[in-house]
């Protein structure tokens, strides 16, 4: 019997608009939160320190707009908007079945609160959605991808006025209409649990004391909620062949030691990711958040109705990225140096087990698979995994080859993790690993951490030409596509 993975499986990439399209001022888009990016330090790099996870002040985003000096690398990406003709084709090389990329809300509606959108955004959406199909390739779409119209963060207070949530259908609405027949696939927003750790960049919160606050910071995200439950039921009043999911930043953590505080805390640290899932494909907020709420005095407002919102229009299918897993300590079992990492956004405590990448982000491939069981078991509904890969260093060889044999190997060893998984009686739907085409990293908006299956030809300055080459790992993942993947289960 020849292993293969499910005929029908999506196989493709995934991009965002703020990291890959540029023309950031270009035919009536407004300006976004990740125009205001800069780019960071490189000594902070590999630590997730930088405007990621800095909190914002409305100083701070007046100084970005009008800063000459600064570097806002986010502002042309890989320049997508003018080369998308020229992607795509290499995409159909590779065989793509499905792209991931997201739609620039300030590129339809440049302020965020109009009434009408701008047709020359719209306009740029077709073109691309035209010339996916053309070659077959099915589309899937963010509506939120890290990025917010700067005038509804510095004139609304973001997402924590509930006013947004009109917006945003508004939004929703005018693209699921315009784009009715070319996109079936769609996503609200993307790792909507990042708006609980920074809440700038997707949520549009100023915080002016320089601190984050949890009392707006969740209130945020339950209007996202609301958002997302009007967008889906929109979706499928419009077109009922429509699917729409919800997007987790998946973080796979597993206890340091067997030591019953230790694994409490792992369970605590799964709560405080999946909870977002579980209201977004189950309905309704889970009983473990009250005790949170309570210990951190937040109150979240529910209107009358929101309740009813949530359960009657649940997602229909469950998408997440998943770069690493991390491993988690109680409190009471932390040496000083432990505590004094612990802060950390995301690497967290080394697994003494696991590899590293060049930024530090622990490879773990099993990790995938015990992912794939664990929310397969919980929700029940159909996965797809919207974001997988290496961020490293490529280098670009004399003759112009770039031999990425570490990427291949990652990817491969996730891919075979995946059918493990499906083997196991997970339904997934599909694979897009992340930044197919080289772009400017989300957290530290630099061009150098690379993941793509394409070159771009473009530094940290935003000097090159752009132009595409192939790496090795586009010839590899062609033939995985062709094959379905038995070329490398064996």
């Amino acid at each position: 019997m020849v292993k293969q993975f499910p005929e029908g499986f999506l196989w493709g990439g995934a991009t965002a608009a703020n990291q890959y399209e540029g023309a950031w001022d270009l035919d009536g888009r407004g300006p976004a939160t990740s125009d205001t990016s800069r780019a960071v330090d490189p000594e902070k790099r590999k630590t997730m320190e930088g405007e990621f996870t800095t909190p914002m002040t409305l100083e701070k985003v007046k100084f970005a707009l009008e800063d000459t000096e600064g570097l806002y690398p986010k502002r042309w990406g890989s320049d997508f908007y003018h080369r998308y003709k020229e992607d795509i084709a290499l995409m159909a090389e590779m065989g793509f079945k499905t792209f991931r990329l997201s739609i620039a809300w300030s590129r339809i509606f440049p302020k965020g609160d109009e009434l009408e959108p701008n047709e020359a955004g719209l306009a740029f959406y077709d073109k691309v959605f035209d010339e996916l199909n053309k070659y077959g390739i099915e589309p899937l779409v963010t509506l939120s991808h890290y990025e917010f119209p700067l005038h509804l963060a510095t004139e609304y207070g973001g997402w924590k006025n509930r006013q947004v949530i009109d917006f945003f259908v508004r939004y929703a609405e005018t693209v699921l209409k315009r784009y009715k027949g070319k996109v079936k696939y769609w996503l609200t927003f993307n790792e909507i649990n990042i708006l609980g750790m920074t809440g700038y960049l997707s949520g549009g919160l100023l915080f002016e004391d320089g601190k984050l606050n949890l009392q707006e910071m969740y209130q945020a995200v339950h209007h996202q909620f609301i958002a997302s439950s009007l967008a889906t039921k929109a979706a499928h009043a419009i077109d009922p062949e429509n699917k729409v999911g919800m997007m987790l930043a998946r973080m796979e953590s597993y206890a340091a030691t067997c030591h019953p505080d230790d694994v409490m805390e792992a369970i605590h640290k799964d709560h405080s990711n999946l909870f977002y899932s579980d209201v977004q494909v189950r309905g309704k907020y889970p009983s473990y958040m009250n005790r949170f709420f309570k210990e951190n005095g937040i109150e979240v407002v529910f209107e009358p109705g929101d309740e009813a919102i949530l359960k009657q229009y649940p997602v229909d299918f469950m998408s997440f990225s998943y770069y690493m897993s991390s491993v988690t300590r109680s409190p009471k079992n932390q040496t000083e140096e432990q505590k004094a990492t612990a802060g950390n956004l995301i690497l967290g405590e080394a697994n003494p087990y696991l590899e590293a990448s060049d930024w530090g982000w622990q490879i773990d491939p099993v990790g995938l698979r015990v992912t794939l069981n664990k929310l397969y078991d919980r929700y029940q509904v159909p996965l797809m995994i919207v974001e997988n890969g290496l961020g490293a260093l490529d280098k670009v060889e004399e003759d112009g080859s770039i031999h990425d044999s570490y990427r291949i190997d990652y990817l491969e060893k996730h891919i075979q993790q995946m059918y493990e998984a499906i083997e196991d009686g997970v339904e997934l739907m599909g694979y897009t690993p992340w930044g197919c085409i080289d772009l400017v990293s989300a957290s530290t908006s630099e061009m150098s951490k690379r993941y793509g299956f394409v070159y771009v030809d473009a530094d940290d300055q935003g000097n090159g030409s752009f132009d595409r080459s192939r790496k090795d790992s586009f010839f590899w993942y062609k033939d995985v596509i062709a094959s379905n993947a038995s070329n490398i289960l064996k």
